[in-house]
Order: C-alpha cells, then sequence, then structure tokens
C-alpha cells in the first residue's frame, strides 16, 4: 500500500511512496520486479526493502489455520487526510470460507496499525459469503461503510460500529441485490443493483444514527422510480438500449 505523489497520466506515473506491507517476505519476487517510481525510505521498494512490521504479522495469531499464507489485501479507502482503511483477508478454499478471518486496518500516513473497525463477527458477518470486501468511506465526515450479504455497516473514525442494517429483516432484505460502489464528493452513498443496472444514491447522514431510516427511504424511493422508468424506456434484460438523460433516484 503507498501514496501516489500526484495524479496518473497518460504521459507518466506519479511517484509512490509505500507505506504498509501484507506479508513480511515476497512469495516469488527477483530484481526484475522492482519499479524505480515505487519507493521505501528513498530505494525501490520490493524484497527485503519493505515496510515492517507487516500487516499480518501485527494479527498473526488471529489466523490459526493458515497463518496468513495466501492471504489477500483489498482496496484501501481514505478516511481523512492522514487515515485509510485497508481490508485484507485469509486465503480462500473452494469448499467455502465462511468463518476465515479478515481485517479492516486502520493505516496512519506513516504506514502505522492504529486500529481496526471493531463489530463484525467472523461467521455471522462474513464478508467471504459473496466474496464482498469493498469498503467506502466519507473523508469529510470520518465515516466508513461496508455491505455484504448481511448487512449494511457504517463506522467512524475511531472504528466503533455505529450502524448495522440487517439483511435478515424484511426491511433491508433488497439491500442483498446491491454491491458497494462508494461515496460521492457530498459524502452520499453509491450502490449499484446487480442485475437492474442501476444506482442507487443515499444521502449521507450527519449521524450514523440515522442511516436506518436513510436508507430504508431510499430503498422506498428507488422501487418506485425505477417501475417508473422501465415503463418509459422498456429494458430488454434490463439492459437500458436507448441513450436516456441521466436521471438521479
Amino acid at each position: 500500500m503507498g501514496i501516489a505523489e500526484g495524479a496518473l497520466t497518460a504521459e507518466s506515473k506519479p511517484a509512490i511512496r509505500a507505506l504498509a506491507s501484507l506479508d513480511p517476505e515476497p512469495a516469488h519476487q527477483s530484481a526484475v520486479d522492482l519499479r524505480p517510481h515505487a519507493t521505501y525510505k528513498g530505494d525501490p521498494i520490493g524484497m527485503a526493502n519493505r515496510p515492517r512490521p507487516a500487516l499480518t504479522e501485527l494479527v498473526a495469531a488471529e489466523d490459526r489455520l493458515s497463518k496468513w499464507e495466501q492471504s489477500r489485501l483489498g482496496r484501501p479507502v481514505p478516511l481523512s487526510d492522514d487515515l485509510f482503511v485497508v481490508p485484507f483477508y485469509a486465503r480462500t478454499f473452494r469448499g467455502g470460507s465462511r468463518g476465515q478471518p479478515f481485517v479492516f486496518a486502520l493505516v496512519n500516513d506513516q504506514g502505522e496499525m492504529t486500529g481496526r473497525l471493531h463489530g463484525l463477527h467472523e461467521w455471522r458477518d462474513s464478508p467471504f459469503t459473496g466474496f464482498c470486501f469493498n469498503l467506502a468511506a466519507d473523508p469529510h465526515r470520518g465515516h466508513a461503510f461496508h455491505l455484504n450479504r448481511y448487512g449494511l455497516y457504517a463506522w467512524d473514525r475511531a472504528g466503533a460500529l455505529r450502524a448495522k442494517l440487517d439483511t435478515g429483516t424484511k426491511t433491508f432484505k433488497s439491500l442483498t441485490h446491491f454491491t458497494l460502489g462508494a461515496c460521492a464528493p457530498n459524502g452520499d452513498l453509491l450502490l449499484a443493483h446487480t442485475k437492474q443496472h442501476l444506482i442507487l444514491r443515499v444521502p449521507a447522514p450527519d449521524d450514523l444514527t440515522d442511516l436506518a431510516a436513510t436508507v430504508e427511504a431510499a430503498l422506498r424511493a428507488y422501487g418506485r422510480q425505477r417501475t417508473a422508468l422501465k415503463k418509459q424506456w422498456g429494458p430488454v434484460n434490463w439492459h437500458w438500449q436507448h441513450s436516456a438523460p441521466l436521471h438521479r433516484i
């Protein structure tokens, strides 16, 4: 994981300053894998030159089965200018991986793991079901979000779980048909329907205790407006084949 010093363009790659590593040692790496634009302590990152301790070293005792071998790093999201949420998870198995360990780590801009997003149970809230490890963050309010088959979860900047919308309830069951996209610049939560090819924009509440009511209202509005759009544009198997103006729902 690293921070880019600028934007990626067609003409150049930005310099990347490495902050944290997943594993203490690379599994398969040689000098040909080093890249001059990605550095740690002034030298190209790779092989022995990598941030230590690695994230898996800091939680070594939590994966008793595979010892974090063949673990994977998810997509980090910024929770503020100097704090990031970094998801990583243990190896997956062909017969199912529900109950395997996973961590949503809080990492600061110095590469230090300062905490984690708390409150998820390895089995009851497992993101391995459906392989849902995406996170979204609203840096302005310091809120982090996660959606998987079992619920929509929201945390504050300290990593405390402030809201859980259970998809086992009738009110929020339809959330299982959405995937988590990102937060809009104003903090609104973007959810993509997996079959109907529509994006639901959920207004961001300042107080996460209001999230349940906000999402409930957004889901009701989605149903009404989706039906109206379907009548107007006649999608074929939910593929919108006609050019249409952007319609916010």
